[in-house]
């Protein structure tokens, strides 16, 4: 099993296919190469669309997006995931994502796939206050080396980098908060996912060794210092091969307890909630969705705590809240499997001063924070437990925290 790659050496691999596969489109190169970051999330889940508290991080993995403009009053892209490009008039935008969200993925006009880029065109304009008839036609490829199906956000780096190349090409002057905002829109109207905005954020606005803090309410952001290269730490991601799907199965059920716990609490978002409203939720709601509300509560109260414990005594203090937050994962809102929980008990059996499942859910990755020279024990430790109760095999690789949103070429 590999765990790290050569250095640079994925990076520029992806890079590259996206150049080529601009060229092998057009018939030209491309005017510039924008790219991405995957995220990993060290503390704090689905707490985000709560308008709680998330501690995300970029990661080296990137989604990276060769664009350039032409005459045609259209959008065309094409992507390594998929051989058949999709191309949309710029004026069809509107009509094509302003109905109910993802019924244009629904219903088969646009693949899934495509309906990220196409949504981040749309819902760039719209942020911009541009029109389709301001800005040129435009051809997007992309290429990328996240993880799909990982729990790494393989889709917020797409969103970042597609509305890296489109800010730039058409000029339309957003921030980095306005394109995760374009991308969070995006990937809830176009494709019909009802996510927040954390993997975005992150995304786009990540740095080396730090951490982003978001308040999802107020959508300020602060970086965090990690400390991982000085106290020799490693944070190495454990991904189970199970696949999830943001826009079915159990997130949209999730969401809607946390709305139906709000309401019957009279407050505007559980963000309002402390643990000392939790005894009286208790009384309020039913089993199921107290502990849908408990999680977000407590998920809140331990990002707040981790921002603490990382500035007084660095990354080697927040162990147990990263164990603590899975439990409340694995049994208050009930999204884990139970190949993640035995990533996480492998992990922290063969010595992981903390570990806990990452992303929505239901399938993905597991993080676990490790002693730089443990890294191999770990991950071994993690395909021994796999084995044992007959699960395929995971794919452990380190996740480095690293630089969002940027030009590449």
């Amino acid at each position: 099993m590999r765990f790290t790659e050569p250095a640079g050496w994925v990076e520029v691999t992806a890079l590259n296919d996206a150049e080529a596969l601009f060229t092998s489109l057009t018939g030209r190169g491309a005017e510039g190469v924008w790219s991405s970051a995957g995220r990993a999330n060290l503390i704090g889940e689905h707490t985000d669309y709560n308008e709680g508290f998330v501690l995300p991080f970029a990661i080296q993995h990137r989604t990276y997006a060769a664009a350039g403009m032409h005459a045609d009053l259209a959008i065309r892209v094409a992507s390594t995931f998929s051989p058949d490009p999709v191309e949309v008039a710029l004026a069809e935008l509107e009509t094509l994502f302003a109905g109910a969200p993802g019924a244009a993925v629904a219903d088969g006009t646009v693949p899934e796939w495509a309906a990220y880029p196409l949504g981040v065109a749309w819902a760039a304009l719209a942020a911009s206050g541009r029109s389709a008839a301001d800005v040129p036609g435009v051809d997007i490829a992309i290429a990328s080396d996240v993880p799909v199906g990982a729990g790494l956000s393989s889709s917020a780096a797409i969103e970042g980098a597609v509305a890296a190349a489109l800010n730039d090409l058409w000029q339309l002057g957003l921030s980095p908060l306005d394109m995760a905002k374009v991308g969070r829109r995006a990937e809830n109207e176009a494709v019909g996912a009802p996510t927040g905005i954390m993997d975005q954020v992150s995304s786009i606005l990540g740095r080396a060794d730090a951490a982003t803090f978001l308040d999802c309410r107020t959508l300020e952001t602060r970086s965090v210092d990690l400390g991982l290269e000085r106290e020799g730490l490693i944070l190495l991601a454990i991904d189970t091969k199970v696949e999830h799907a943001h826009a079915s199965g159990g997130y949209r059920d999730r969401r809607a307890a946390c709305e139906r716990g709000a309401a019957a609490l009279g407050v505007p978002s559980l963000r309002d909630l402390t643990e000392a409203d939790l005894d009286r939720a208790r009384d309020i709601l039913d089993d199921v969705t107290f502990r849908r509300v408990r999680h977000i509560v407590t998920e809140n109260q331990r990002v707040l705590d981790t921002v603490d414990a990382l500035a007084s005594g660095g990354p080697r203090a927040i162990g147990d809240l990263l164990v603590a937050s899975h439990a409340s994962m694995r049994d208050d809102f009930e999204i884990s499997v139970p190949e993640l929980d035995t990533a996480v008990d492998a992990a922290l059996a063969a010595g992981a001063i903390g570990a806990r499942m990452t992303g929505g859910g239901f399938g993905g990755s597991a993080v676990a924070l490790v002693e730089a020279d443990a890294v191999d024990a770990v991950a071994d430790a993690a395909a021994r437990a796999f084995a044992a109760r007959g699960y395929a095999a995971p794919h452990a690789f380190t996740v480095v925290p690293s630089e969002g949103v940027r030009r590449d070429a």
